[in-house]
This record gives structure tokens, C-alpha cells and sequence, in this order.
């Protein structure tokens, strides 16, 4: 007779067959052309990764799209920009959409393209000739005149801060019908034809007296337009109360340095807008970011951001997460802390590297879940699981820190499943944060190493269920997505709204949560 154990027909139903090798070189499984377009989506920023550069990203993007309905593309366009944050990937899937189903391309254009910066974006994508055009053409050249004629005056002053192409650059480009005497002094002062002076908003109007005498109190305007001046630790203070949260969170050191802090009354000012509920509510920041800005700003005694800024930015993190999930009964959490998850979180592109490692991302999530969940068990993997006490009392950025101070050396997802195993341990739920590049483990009949450990922890744990957070663009994963295995890809709260639905009974995989969009 045969090997009973290699031929076991009840093991092949268990165990499916690998069908891709991975970018590490690595056995794996393929996501389907639908996960992997909202995977991508989810989690492409098209600049270089560890194991892939942005042509080959850009390349799988395409390639995905083209595999897919074009309703799947619009709803991935529309998931990764309103659940998932993004920027570049929904304003590329519109246009590739403008070819593929120029019709569906209207709706998702209204949804995805909400602010200047994603106009600016999907007009540099359209004219790349990437995804089949040169030009706009006659719809996405409406779509954007029509854009800039409902534009609030405050909209466009805020698309006029940026390059490549510039504001300056569409409108000369699509040529909008200014409706009143004011948008028409507007454009003439923006693309530097001759206007009215009188009719200029009064924004800018204000901003170009200031020009002229900076005595005069700063004008209303992007706070960018204002910074290539010299500014007094004064004016500073005053930009510090009126620009944006996030802009506040990212110039906290800039503010330090120009003395801003140092005036009476502005410590107290920034610390309660950084530490406003309704304002991080309203803005939903990314909790990396946050943990990102606390390890940026510097030290009081050295004449940095003082620690009452400091206490609200861990304030502003405390809440962001308000809401990771309290999972049930005994978790276990495994971040990656392999040598590639040292590299940048959205890649690394020339003059725009985010200082944000993968490796901050899955520490940040493991020490969330264990805020939540006291009992959480933690695991971080490389080659085999790194010891590593944490305390579930401790501040999440502290946690969080710790974890992403390790970390090197290859990557093993299996491991902490093993581990698990070689204890007997009793699990309710597995999240593992990674990259999903797994080489060091090999495939055995057939199977992932991950799905042979995981098999053999669901035989001792039948309710168990596996989570796998995919935080890079690669397209394939360690274990095959079933009843109770569930992928899901990206790094904002809709990643934790999917675990916890998963996890506390309700059984949807991503593609059903992503198909729940409607455009």
C-alpha cells in the first residue's frame, strides 16, 4: 500500500496545494484576481518595496485590473480611498477605469477625487500614459472642469499647494468657466494672466498685501503658501492655532524650533487641539502616524516640543485606536520582525521615503490588541519566535517601541504557529502581522509550512480562527483564505472593523466586505 499519510485524501481537502512562489522565493498561495487587485489596492503606495519595485507594482496593478469586472475595480477605487486612506491606488483604478468603463468611471471619480490632492493625482496619472491615455480626454477633462467650477475658493487654494502637474497646470489645461467676476480674477491670478484686483478673493487678496508688508497680520491661506517667508516665533504661534490637526501633528519640531513654544499660552493651545476628541474623531488619523510624530519630536531639555505636547500626542494615539476589537477568549498575536519589515511602510520613493517601517506598523497593531486585550499573548517571528516580555499596562507607544526595536534576519511565519504546537497551547484567535514573504519554513505535501502548523493547532483548537494582516503589496499569502482563515490587507481601522466582525462570529472574508461597496 502507499504511504496512508502522504496520500491521505482528508489531508488534501485540508491542506490545498501551493500554486505561486513568492517574492522571497518562497512556497505560497496566489490571491485570486479579486483579492489581489483589493489587496493591492489596500495596500499599494506605487513606490519602491523590499522585494518588489514600483514598475512591478504598478505592472500587477494593471494586470489585476484587467483580470477583474470593472465594478470590481470601481468598488476597490472607492474601498481604498474611503476605508483605507489611500491615495495614488484609487486615483490610479480611475483612471484605468476611464478606459475599461468610462461610464463607471464617473461615479467612482466623484467619490475617490474629494480634494485637490487627488485631482492633482489622478491628472498626472492620466497623462503618464500608463494605464492607455496621453491626455485626459473629453469625459475625465469634464469630470475635472466640473471639479474646479463647484470647488469652494477654500478647495482651491488648497489644490494650488503642490507641483507636478500644478493647479495652474489644469486649469490651463481644461479651461474652466469661471461663473462669477471673483473665480474669474481667481484663475487670471493663478495662471498669471492679467485680473481684476478688486474682484480677488479676499484670502488672496490679503496674502498679497501681506507680501508687501509683512507687518500686516498673516492672511488667511494655505499655511504652506506662508512658510517659504521668514516668519517671527509670533507668527508662528498664530499658524499653530489655525492650520489643520494633521498639519499641526506634522510640524510639532518646526514649531519648536521657531520658538513658538516658547511664547505664553501656546503650549497649553497645541496640546489641547492635538488631545481634542472630536477634532481626531473628525480627522482619524493613522495611529502610525501618531506613534511616528512621538518618536520625532524632541526632547524638552534640548529645546524640542514639550512633554505636555508630548503626553497629548500619546493622547491622540490612545484614541485613534478606540477601535481595535476585544477579541474573545485567548489571543495570540505574532508580529513579523523579520529583516524586511525594516523597510518603509509605503516604500521608498526619491524625497517622499515615509520614516514609517513595516516593522512600526505590526508592532503598533500587536500592542493595540494587547491594550485591548490584557491577556493577549504576544509572539514576535523571524526565523523562530523572539523572546520578549511586555507589559500590558504599559502605554501602547511604549509596547509598541519595544517591539519594533527588534527584529533581522529571515522570515519564518510559520514559527509562532509551531510554537504554539510544541506547547499545546489552547488559542480562540491568531493574528499575524506581515509581509506574507515567508522563505525559511519549507512546504511540506504540497502545503505551506504555515497551513501544516495551522492544521495541527485547529485539531486540538476546532473553534480557532487565523488572521492574517497583509501590510505589503505582494500578492500571495501563507495561508489560503477558508471559513477560518481570513486575509485582509492595509493598515487603518477598516483592517480592525474586519477582524473583529471575523473573529467574534461573523464569517465574511475580504472580498465580501470589499464587495459591500457601493458606488
Amino acid at each position: 500500500m502507499a504511504n496512508k499519510t502522504l496520500f491521505s485524501s482528508a489531508l488534501a481537502r485540508v491542506l490545498p496545494r501551493t500554486d505561486t512562489v513568492n517574492r522571497a522565493g518562497g512556497d505560497a498561495y496566489a490571491y485570486g484576481p479579486e483579492a489581489k487587485l483589493a489587496q493591492l489596492a489596500a495596500t499599494g503606495t506605487l513606490g519602491d518595496g523590499f522585494y518588489a519595485d514600483a514598475q512591478a507594482q504598478l505592472a500587477d496593478v494593471l494586470d489585476a485590473a484587467r483580470k477583474v469586472d470593472p465594478a470590481w475595480v470601481a468598488k476597490c477605487a472607492v474601498y481604498a480611498r474611503q476605508s483605507g486612506a489611500m491615495k495614488d491606488m484609487p486615483a490610479l483604478l480611475a483612471a484605468v477605469l476611464s478606459k475599461s468603463d468610462p461610464d463607471l468611471m464617473v461615479p467612482v471619480f466623484k467619490r475617490v477625487i474629494d480634494n485637490g490632492r487627488m485631482l492633482r493625482t489622478f491628472v498626472q496619472i492620466m497623462r503618464s500614459g500608463q494605464t492607455g491615455r496621453t491626455s485626459l480626454g473629453s469625459r475625465p477633462k469634464r469630470l475635472v472642469r466640473e471639479w474646479l467650477e463647484t470647488a469652494s475658493t477654500r478647495q482651491l487654494m488648497q489644490a494650488a499647494t503642490g507641483n507636478d502637474p500644478s493647479l495652474a497646470d489644469i486649469v490651463k489645461m481644461v479651461h474652466p468657466a469661471p461663473a462669477t467676476a471673483e473665480r474669474r480674477a481667481f484663475y487670471g491670478w493663478l495662471i498669471g494672466k492679467p485680473y481684476d484686483v478688486d474682484a480677488l478673493p479676499a484670502e488672496i487678496a490679503a496674502f498679497e498685501a501681506w507680501k508687501a508688508d509683512r507687518s500686516r497680520p498673516l492672511p488667511d491661506v494655505p499655511f504652506q503658501w506662508l512658510t517659504s517667508f521668514e516668519l517671527t516665533a509670533k507668527q508662528w504661534a498664530v499658524l499653530a492655532e489655525r492650520i489643520g490637526w494633521q498639519a499641526l501633528r506634522m510640524n510639532l519640531n518646526t514649531l519648536a524650533r521657531k520658538g513658538a513654544f516658547r511664547l505664553d499660552g501656546v503650549t497649553a493651545m497645541v496640546a489641547a487641539r492635538l488631545a481634542d476628541e472630536e477634532a481626531i474623531a473628525k480627522v482619524r488619523p493613522a495611529p502610525y502616524q501618531l506613534m511616528t510624530a512621538l518618536t520625532q519630536v524632541g526632547a524638552q531639555d534640548s529645546g524640542g516640543v514639550p512633554l505636555a505636547v508630548q503626553a497629548a500626542l500619546e493622547r491622540a494615539l490612545e484614541l485613534s485606536l478606540a477601535k481595535v476589537p476585544a477579541l474573545e477568549g485567548n489571543v495570540v498575536v505574532c508580529p513579523d520582525v523579520s529583516g524586511s519589515m525594516g523597510s518603509p511602510a509605503t516604500g521608498y520613493r526619491k524625497g517622499a521615503t515615509s520614516v514609517v517601517r513595516c516593522i512600526d506598523i505590526a508592532a503598533l497593531v500587536s500592542a493595540a490588541l494587547l491594550r485591548s486585550n490584557p491577556h493577549t499573548r504576544v509572539l514576535p517571528f523571524e526565523v523562530g519566535v523572539v523572546p520578549l516580555k511586555l507589559d500590558p499596562d504599559a502605554r501602547v507607544a511604549v509596547n509598541a517601541a519595544k517591539l519594533a526595536g527588534v527584529g533581522g534576519g529571515g522570515t519564518n511565519v510559520s514559527a509562532p504557529l509551531a510554537l504554539l504546537n510544541r506547547e499545546k497551547a489552547k488559542v480562540d484567535t491568531v493574528v499575524i502581522v506581515s509581509d506574507n514573504q515567508s522563505w525559511v519554513d519549507p512546504a511540506r505535501r504540497g502545503a505551506t509550512a504555515t497551513m501544516n502548523e495551522w492544521t495541527r493547532l485547529k485539531g486540538r483548537n476546532p473553534a480557532a480562527k487565523l488572521i492574517c494582516i497583509d501590510i505589503q503589496p505582494y500578492g500571495s499569502t501563507q495561508a489560503k483564505d477558508r471559513k477560518d482563515i481570513m486575509n485582509v490587507g492595509g493598515f487603518t481601522d477598516a483592517v480592525f472593523d474586519a477582524m473583529a466582525c471575523f473573529a467574534n462570529g461573523q464569517a465574511r472574508d475580504w472580498v465580501e466586505i470589499v464587495n459591500e461597496v457601493e458606488v
